[in-house]
């Protein structure tokens, strides 16, 4: 029996160890913590957002890069597998607003037992505490691990799925990166995704721990065509703004921008036409008549938000409404739908969900996940260059590079039936999908 050892025990590596247990192999999972999932934990704050339940358009659609590269991945073990396969496993799942699918008890911990139980039935060998320093090569062809401690553990496979550099304090430092790099790999630059991002503006500090739902968001360079759209919640913070529309926002952002300047706007009325949204304001002016203006905004605004638009509108808060011209109002009406904020960065990776950069997808063989340098050696999850949105896209593709690097180690050291156990396709029938 060939022995494949699974460096990271983080959500692509525990799902890379189960599948190659799954499909015959001897597999040691190691981990440099005291747990596994420790960053899985406190994924979708502690509840974790497992996957999303949508149709495989939109799947690929919500991958910001690299999403032709997950072709066999996706198809060979995609959201509906995963979760038919944490249903099995004794996890049961619900889905929520826009596709989002967590376990029933809101628990991340639920996830985490799911696949102890999966590793023990396949009598995963698991070694906590155990750093992975560097990786063994011979001719081409990897042989083995060397840890921190000086061990070494020999293998006919080796799944490389540390994890990136976000959430630094779970454990990620990079290793990965620097292992592949040492064996030929190119690492591609590296930064923090799904972050929050930083504003120049004064008065988006006066908001800080106001939630708005249901607006409409838009990024752009100076003077040109908007580079994202989206729509969703949003938060504002001490040092400008975050929540699920924002850190979506920040993968196209960190894409474009590179850390440099650009225009945010804000449409906090997007079910509204310029015209319907005119409307609306004449019948509360009217109904709110021999109000002052500041008074008088109870009904479009949190209370919160209030004095900020008063101070942009560049109208007298004390002025009545009836006295408020029609100019007033249409540049009134554009602040409501054009709201723009300046973006002067983004958060480090201690706030970052993801990271965005890592192993050359162009080495990697899609259909395998096995390094096109080194034989033998697989990646999956975090530590390959390909990140998605928010929604459980991210942990989808933790799961499908996951279960095809186990499954493909386990084959290639010649434990796998014509059609295997598991929950997925088989490598014979993935080499039938064109990629």
């Amino acid at each position: 029996m060939g022995k494949i050892i699974v460096i990271g025990g983080g959500a692509a590596g525990m799902m890379a160890a189960a599948a190659a247990a799954e499909h015959g192999g001897e597999v040691v999972l190691c981990e440099k913590n005291e747990k596994l999932g420790k960053k899985l934990f406190i994924t979708g704050k502690g509840r974790c957002n497992v996957t999303n339940h949508c149709d495989m358009e939109a799947l690929f659609g919500n991958v910001v890069t690299n999403g032709k590269f997950l072709y066999s991945a996706f198809y060979g073990f995609d959201n509906q597998a995963a979760m038919g396969w944490f249903e099995e496993a004794g996890c049961r799942l619900k889905t929520e607003r826009g596709g989002r699918v967590f376990p029933v008890s809101d628990h991340s911990s639920d996830v985490i037992s799911a696949f102890s139980r999966r590793l023990k039935r396949g009598n995963v060998d698991i070694r906590f505490q155990k750093q992975a320093k560097s990786l063994l090569v011979q001719e081409g062809k990897v042989k083995g691990v060397e840890f921190s401690d000086g061990r070494v553990e020999y293998g006919d496979g080796v799944v490389l799925a540390t994890g990136g550099l976000s959430y630094p304090l779970t454990g990620s430092n990079g290793d990965g990166y620097r292992m592949a790099e040492e064996k030929g790999h190119t690492i591609k630059e590296t930064s923090p995704a799904l972050v929050p991002l930083t504003i120049q503006e004064k008065w988006c500090r006066d908001l800080q721990g106001l939630s708005l739902k249901n607006v409409k968001m838009s990024l752009s360079l100076e003077g040109k065509k908007a580079f994202y759209e989206g729509f969703g919640e949003m938060l504002f913070t001490h040092f400008g703004v975050s929540g699920p529309l924002v850190l979506s926002a920040s993968s196209y952002y960190g894409k474009k921008c590179r850390g440099g300047r650009a225009k945010l706007h804000l449409d906090l009325k997007p079910a509204l036409s310029p015209e319907q949204l005119d409307k609306r304001l004449l019948r509360d002016f009217e109904e709110n008549k021999n109000k002052q203006f500041k008074n008088s905004l109870g009904g479009l605004f949190p209370s919160k938000l209030i004095p900020v638009m008063v101070e942009l509108s560049g109208i007298e808060g004390g002025k009545k409404i009836h006295e408020i011209t029609k100019g007033e109002r249409a540049h009134f009406a554009h602040l409501i739908k054009n709201m723009e904020l300046t973006v002067t960065g983004m958060r480090g990776y201690e706030e970052a969900v993801i990271t965005r950069g890592g192993v050359c997808v162009k080495e990697v063989n899609p259909s395998t996940m096995e390094s096109k340098i080194v034989k033998g050696l697989y990646f999956a999850g975090e530590v390959l260059d390909v990140d998605a949105l928010t929604g459980g896209f991210n942990l989808q593709i933790a799961w499908s590079t996951g279960y095809l690097a186990g499954m493909s180690a386990a084959e290639e050291a010649g434990n796998i039936s014509a059609r295997g156990m598991g929950t997925g396709k088989t490598l014979t029938e993935l080499k039938t999908v064109r990629v």
